[in-house]
């Protein structure tokens, strides 16, 4: 196919070629661009239009990504080939995912490897550390207002060092994650800086007017995301000074979709495209493995459009994509969207973003938590889980954020439940102002006027571990169950895995006081930490129930990829699914969200072999009588056609 190089792209690529690079190493280049070129000619073709700027800038990229391949160092270049060898390692039964702050969690990068024989022993083999690039000290949005991709705060380390991190991470088979700020960086970004300062080739990074006709007629028909921040969807232009005047004095306008300090990037732009690739590929070149992509959702614009998810944004990511598998193809991508779950899964394909978040599987756990019942998480499982073959969902009981209850109306309308009302409910149950609650969770983004809120927590205050509630523990381990067991990679907020709670002092810390999400992010839960050996506590009742999950998950085999089969156990109490493996064996997954024992009879598992055996428990399961299970039970039955074990 290397008649698909065009002139000019052939030019770029030997005038890249560095004189001691090997010609093995540079026909290995050669052969991916020939193999990811077409698709990632057509992809910018048909964002940037057929003419002769969009080949120059084609060109430039295509010299770029070989300069960065060259670049790479030789350790990450058989990494590569391992996983175009093996592409779907992510889909193992072993993947087990780690997400923490390195400042609370071990105060900075040398304190992350200091912890790695912890994150062996737990079966770690994918970390993802929250956002650590420098960023501004007041205003950076918990670091996601981004000043440089390519150093890394100081107050957690150098770049040195999370380049040694992730190889010491890779030597004990953990994968390294981190979030890449793809719709937006800080204003105190340099070509944010460069831009205020008047250079025209930096204004073009960012979406800045003149007047307010163009921003006025964005903001007919686009959304505010922080009204409380500002209005609409534009801030006033600093001056040259860096002075911000007035919005009645303002001449100049900059699109900031989330809070004033953080600048949405113009990817109508092709040196844009150019310049994130480069951020991205710097990265890659130190080791990162995966990039969790914020903000997806967002970074195409359009006149009279919503300015949300709209065919160009995808177009950009697998462009991108294309233009890793070139230079970086170890490297997967992992959406951020949360948006309708009908659009969450349009950013999910090998060619996109290989993993994606599952925002609804997660509020679906607490809703059947708190409801009692199991009806809209057995829904999402039957209806929404498949994905495309070569992808995974990543699958978590919570994050480092809050809760927004993300299930769709029309979904909830067919059980006859109100979504509106529901959600109201919800959030009144997870903040203690329903009688009878266990959950203590705090609101965030409280909206009295029109019932808006959402919620901050963690797992074991939000499961009632804080309140004293008898079935805390239970629910923690029933939550994660669901999260072991339905396929994709599992990940635990570390921390949550002995049962840490939420940490009130957030408020008495001032860049923290307005934002309760901090509640959910508490430092390292030393004291937990120490008694996960001890039984006695609650800390290791719920470290060892999870650990023999966790080893159970490892040796069950059927529990990898992402198949799965509902399965109706005919109670809206019970949610009930089947994890198919290979020669007819299958995993029945059955877990009781009520309060009280719920019996799956015998007539509803008729279809099943007449026996099988409980992976938990290792005893044999007689599946022509009744099953029992107890009050936030779970039971995962392996079962073989034609008969038992």
């Amino acid at each position: 196919m290397e008649h698909t190089r065009t002139r000019s792209i052939d030019d770029a690529l030997a005038a890249a070629r560095l004189p001691e690079t090997a010609e093995s190493d540079w026909q290995q280049l050669l052969d991916r661009v020939d193999r990811e070129l077409p698709r990632l000619e057509t992809l910018f073709r048909r964002v940037y239009g057929e003419n002769e700027a969009t080949d120059a800038q084609l060109a430039l990229l295509l010299g770029e990504l070989a300069t960065s391949w060259q670049a790479r160092p030789a350790d990450l270049k058989a990494v590569d080939s391992a996983r175009e060898a093996d592409p779907h390692w992510f889909l193992s039964n072993r993947m087990l995912g780690g997400v923490l702050y390195v400042d609370r969690y071990a105060r900075d990068l040398d304190g992350v490897r200091a912890r790695i024989p912890y994150f062996r022993e737990l079966g770690l083999t994918y970390l993802h550390l929250m956002p650590l690039f420098l960023a501004p000290e007041e205003n950076s949005d918990g670091g996601y207002a981004v000043s440089s991709y390519r150093e890394v705060s100081p107050a957690l380390g150098d770049m040195e060092q999370l380049t040694a991190l992730a190889a010491e991470l890779r030597e004990n088979g953990i994968a390294l994650v981190v979030d890449f700020i793809f719709n937006h960086t800080s204003n105190e970004h340099e070509w944010a800086m460069r831009a205020r300062a008047g250079e025209q080739e930096y204004a073009d990074y960012y979406w800045i007017f003149d007047g307010r006709e163009m921003p006025d007629a964005f903001e007919t028909t686009v959304r505010e995301i922080f009204p409380d921040d500002h209005p609409g969807s534009f801030v006033p232009m600093p001056l040259p000074d860096g002075t911000v005047p007035s919005r009645e004095e303002a001449e100049r306008w900059v699109w900031a979709t989330f809070h004033s300090f953080q600048w949405d990037l113009n990817y109508a732009n092709p040196a844009v495209f150019r310049a994130m690739a480069g951020e991205m590929l710097f990265l890659a070149n130190r080791g990162v493995d995966i990039l969790r992509m914020d903000a997806v959702a967002f970074i195409w614009k359009q006149l009279g459009t919503t300015c949300e998810s709209l065919p160009e944004a995808h177009l950009l990511i697998q462009a991108f994509n294309a233009a890793l598998r070139i230079a970086a193809p170890a490297v997967l991508f992992k959406s951020e969207a949360i948006v309708h779950p009908d659009e969450v899964i349009q950013y999910i394909s090998p060619e996109e973003c290989q993993l994606s978040y599952n925002p609804l599987q997660m509020a679906l756990i607490w809703n059947s938590l708190a409801t009692r019942d199991a009806r809209l998480l057995q829904q999402a499982l039957d209806r929404r889980h498949a994905l495309p073959a070569g992808t995974a969902w990543v699958n978590y009981v919570r994050s480092h954020d809050d809760i927004g209850w993300t299930f769709a109306d029309e979904d909830a309308a067919e059980l006859g439940i109100d979504g509106f009302e529901h959600r109201r409910f919800l959030n009144s149950f997870f903040v203690n102002r329903f009688p009878g609650s266990f959950a203590r969770g705090v609101p965030f983004q409280d909206n009295p006027k029109t019932g808006d809120c959402r919620i901050s927590g963690t797992t074991a205050s939000l499961a009632g571990l804080e309140a004293g509630d008898a079935g805390a523990i239970d629910r923690i381990v029933l939550a994660h169950s669901i999260t072991l067991s339905t396929g994709g990679v599992p990940l635990l907020y570390l921390g949550d895995e002995v049962g840490q709670l939420n940490d009130y002092s957030y408020v008495d810390e001032p860049a923290h006081a307005e934002d309760s999400r901090w509640v959910n992010r508490p430092p390292y839960p030393e004291e937990r930490y120490a008694e996960r050996i001890d039984p006695t506590t609650d800390a290791g009742m719920l470290y060892a129930r999870l650990q023999q999950l966790l080893a159970v998950r490892r040796r069950t085999p059927e529990f990898a990829g992402g198949a799965l089969i509902g399965f109706d156990a005919r109670s809206p109490h019970v949610v009930g699914y089947q994890r198919p493996g290979d020669d007819g064996a299958l995993v029945l997954c059955l877990a009781n969200v009520a309060d009280a024992p719920e019996t799956v009879l015998a007539s509803t598992l008729q279809g099943m072999p007449a026996t099988g055996s409980d992976l938990i428990t290792g005893q044999p399961v007689d599946l022509r009588a009744d099953l029992v299970l107890p009050a936030h039970g779970l039971a995962w039955i392996r079962v073989r056609s034609g008969g038992g074990e």
